[in-house]
């Protein structure tokens, strides 16, 4: 039996309709991001899913029990579920160790444990005005893992935190399913967050579920352009340099006319014009662990992603596709 299983979710608030019959399900100790940009529902779709927010049409169970959301309860929330935000809403001025107490539901040596898996057994003497955001989510965290729950809802985590101590969460949240069987769900609008993470990622736009698959379907194979810029950069190309690069095969063609979506570091660029698709170097820029060659072609300008720098402004240069590469889209 699935764990989470959301079917035929609608809302509506003020006339404007934000989500519109959302339908998946959510096998126990998966991983599931939702992705999309901002104002497209995910962190509404992840407060239905809590019992936190009431959808106009629909319904939400978790183990086969159904939530209800805040209309139908008096105290907002699903048995078994826990919802963590981007802001941690602790108690202001009590210890660490207070805090943590008052949620208890654990004996001390497996409480001990999740403080030492969330790296805050050495907070605990701390209040939490003292805490940096990191640190205040790391208890946060704690606190709702101290219920047992079966179902981790994960809204933004990461979106106040440094490098330093978003690194430190996401190492958190990776253990989780292996240590305690936890399922999670993440929302996110850094694809950093959720391509290295996810088991599946779920897209929304304008409230509809537009595509499911794993990170490496909707990164190389995305339905639309939308799906494809929440992933990364990219190139279309149309006209006569999609034609220069051949027919695309059987089991990766799109619509008639359609353009060909290809990622930066999907070609393969080498010097001299003679290739098969011929160009100048326009700029080279450096982002540390790579480099971005804009390339002008003969009727657009392209993005090639390579290792190390071994072509300058002006020099001629020819691009292939690597084996695979190219995916249609409209």
């Amino acid at each position: 039996m699935e764990l989470l299983t959301v079917t035929n979710i609608s809302l509506t608030e003020q006339g404007n309709e934000v989500l519109r019959n959302i339908t998946f399900s959510l096998p126990a100790h998966r991983k599931l991001a939702l992705a999309g940009e901002s104002g497209t529902g995910k962190s509404t779709l992840l407060q239905i899913i809590a019992g936190l927010t009431q959808p106009s049409t629909g319904e939400v169970r978790v183990q086969g029990e159904r939530v209800r959301g805040p209309v139908e309860t008096l105290v907002p929330g699903h048995p078994g579920v826990a919802y963590l935000s981007q802001k941690s809403d602790l108690p202001h001025s009590l210890r660490v160790e207070q805090v943590l107490r008052y949620a208890n539901k654990q004996p001390a040596a497996e409480a001990q444990a999740l403080f030492a898996l969330c790296r805050i057994d050495h907070l605990l003497t701390r209040r939490t005005d003292q805490l940096s955001g990191g640190e205040q989510q790391r208890v946060a965290l704690a606190r709702l893992l101290l219920g047992a729950p079966r179902l981790l809802l994960l809204d933004e985590p990461f979106s106040n935190l440094d490098r330093v101590h978003k690194r430190t969460l996401q190492g958190i949240i990776e253990e989780l399913g292996p240590h305690l069987g936890i399922t999670c769900l993440l929302v996110s609008h850094d694809a950093a967050d959720t391509l290295p993470w996810a088991n599946e990622i779920l897209v929304l736009q304008r409230g509809e579920m537009v595509q499911r698959g794993t990170p490496a379907e909707v990164y190389h194979r995305p339905v639309n352009e939308y799906t494809a810029a929440l992933f990364g950069d990219y190139n279309l190309l149309r006209g006569a340099a999609r034609q220069a690069l051949g027919p695309v095969p059987k089991s990766r063609r799109g619509p008639a006319g359609g353009a060909l979506l290809v990622r930066p570091e999907s070609f393969v660029l080498a010097r001299g014009a003679g290739g098969v698709l011929p160009g100048v170097v326009r700029t080279v820029r450096f982002y540390g662990s790579y480099y971005e060659v804009e390339v002008a072609l003969a009727e657009e300008t392209v993005r090639v992603r390579q290792g190390r720098a071994e072509v300058a402004p002006g020099d001629a240069v020819s691009l292939t596709l690597a084996s695979g590469s190219g995916w249609p889209i409209n």
